[in-house]
């Protein structure tokens, strides 16, 4: 499969934090609300100023963040050390900063068109 570059704009993706996701420089921060345990691994819609992302892994020791960690680089087109988890390990509520991913789901490309047309 062919994979789009993804071109970073930052006047279509605020460096301000609005909405789940933002850029600073070729990173995509993005604020996750997690969901283990799930039936399958998923991104759902945005809630509030998270993502919602659902993963089969239980929450033990930290498994289901690790297991959306390598669900999320696949998605992203990443390895999964570009995948930083800068809080929430623990927790439901998560945020990730992916470096210089290579492209982008379809959620995350119809909220930046949305901002881009803002």
């Amino acid at each position: 499969m062919k994979t789009k570059k993804v071109t970073k704009n930052t006047d279509t993706v605020s460096k301000k934090p609005s909405g789940f996701c933002y850029w600073e420089d070729d990173v995509l921060v993005l604020n996750v609300l997690g969901t283990p345990s799930a039936k399958r691994d998923a991104i759902g819609k945005a809630k509030g100023n998270q993502l919602k992302i659902s993963v089969t892994a239980a929450p033990v020791a930290g498994k289901a963040t690790d297991h959306m960690v390598a669900f999320l680089a696949k998605e992203f087109g990443v390895k999964t050390s570009d995948i930083e988890v800068v809080f929430g390990r623990m927790n439901i509520n998560k945020q990730l900063r992916i470096h210089a991913p290579q492209k982008l789901p379809a959620v995350i490309e119809k909220f930046v068109q949305k901002k881009a047309k803002a």
